[in-house]
């Protein structure tokens, strides 16, 4: 926002100079506030609890102490609202035990078994400590920086007989009133440029106090909580991987003595015959040998196929773009792809990516009996969006004992999610997000 005087326009207050005034008006009047705040939960919450434990041996202790734990739940609920803007973000309410009876007595003396209420009332009891050492700091602050740089408007207001000794002269300075007016100023001045900072610890030392009590338990215990889902998700994705390594290392075990194995036991068993045909009948020799080239071109065709499966050098040269293409080429399914340019991406991710559809074309060819098969890759600011549907006859599941299950475990050893929607004569959709 701008003015203009006379023609020429003036720039206002900067943002950074805003926010640090902002900043210093919610330190101060936090500080201020707390101090009396904090004498009147110091009273309320030591009386409370004195007199329900001097009288608890008589029971009616007991209502009471639990009455001073609620109030002093209270007071906590209203602190954590203003520690909020000091440390500049929302501090998360705790969790509180519920009573687990259902009847009013056992829901009064549910704060007795909380954990957090006894911390709320500790923080009742004992927070006038940081209060009050704040308030002194942030009072004698204030009060010089305002008093030194308005010397000059009350000084002529103020009697100085000769017989005082001011602060100048005890310096060594005089007693010129230029001295003294410019000492105090000088004074005033050095406390304003250290305001800022002075208040800003003073309200940390009480939201930090007030925050490790009212909320560090819980927070605490959401850290140990995340820690233990992120170890748990590491676990997962670890034996994911394994599941899905030793998947595929199975079917290429399976493919290789369905395939070339048997073709070069054939190979063998064809040159031997013609080994023995070539003194007696050398044109049968010539016919065997020929078909042994012909299973050894085969053979090479079925290797360049499993090698593909393995690490295409299509993905790994061009990338992902490229490799979907030259597979949907291949496929004997009519395929719509549509990828658009997404660039390269993490290696791990497109072949993740890769072997996703070309698993999903596999099946769609062997099992789907679909007229056509639609591929789409999506890329968004979280990760790689993977979908391929088809118009079969349905039934595909990531049940254990399906063909999806591998790829189930390689998308999640990826980090990753898979979802099939494979309705019974409806066709089947299976979407793969993977993050990047």
């Amino acid at each position: 926002m701008t003015t203009t005087y006379a023609g020429v326009p003036a720039t206002s207050t900067p943002a950074p100079a805003r926010r640090l005034l902002r900043q210093l008006g919610i330190d101060t009047q936090y500080v201020l506030l707390g101090f009396p705040l904090g004498l009147i939960t110091l009273v309320l919450c030591v009386t409370g609890f004195a007199t329900g434990v001097g009288t608890a041996i008589v029971w009616i202790g007991l209502p009471l102490l639990a009455g001073s734990l609620a109030m002093s739940r209270g007071f906590a609920h209203v602190e954590r609202v203003r520690i909020g803007p000091v440390l500049r973000r929302k501090i998360p309410h705790p969790h509180y035990r519920s009573a687990r009876s259902t009847s009013w007595v056992g829901k009064m003396f549910a704060p007795l078994a909380d954990g957090q209420s006894w911390l709320d009332l500790v923080h009742g009891i004992f927070r006038f400590i940081p209060s009050t050492i704040s308030f002194s700091f942030v009072l004698v602050w204030w009060a010089v920086a305002v008093a030194g740089l308005t010397t000059p408007f009350y000084d002529w207001a103020i009697p100085h007989p000769p017989e005082n000794v001011e602060l100048p002269e005890a310096l060594g300075l005089g007693d010129a009133t230029i001295t003294r007016l410019a000492l105090n100023v000088a004074i005033g001045l050095f406390f304003a440029i250290t305001l800022f900072p002075v208040v800003r610890g003073a309200a940390l030392l009480e939201a930090q106090f007030a925050r490790g009590l009212l909320s560090g338990v819980d927070e605490l215990r959401q850290q140990v909580a995340t820690a233990n889902a992120a170890r748990d998700v590491a676990q997962e994705q670890k034996a994911a991987a394994v599941s899905a390594e030793a998947t595929a290392l199975r079917k290429l075990e399976r493919d290789i003595h369905d395939g070339p194995q048997q073709r070069l036991v054939r190979l063998a068993m064809d040159l031997g015959r013609a080994e023995q045909q070539f003194s007696t009948d050398p044109e049968a020799a010539r016919a065997t040998v020929a078909e042994a080239i012909s299973q050894t071109r085969e053979t090479l065709d079925e290797l360049r196929a499993l090698s593909r499966g393995i690490a295409p050098p299509i993905l790994v040269d061009r990338g992902l773009q490229a490799a979907l293409t030259a597979l949907a080429g291949r496929c004997t399914v009519p395929v719509d792809l549509d990828t658009p340019v997404i660039g390269r991406l993490d290696a791990a991710v497109e072949s993740t990516a890769y072997f996703v559809v070309a698993e999903a074309l596999t099946n769609v060819a062997k099992h789907s009996n679909a007229s056509e098969v639609q591929v789409s890759v999506e890329r968004n600011a979280v990760g790689l969006l993977v979908t391929v549907s088809d118009d079969g006859v349905g039934g595909a599941s990531l049940a254990k004992g399906h063909g999806l299950a591998g790829l189930d475990d390689r998308v999640r050893a990826a980090g990753g999610v898979l979802a099939v929607d494979s309705p019974e004569g409806q066709g089947t959709r299976l979407t793969a997000a993977l993050p990047l």
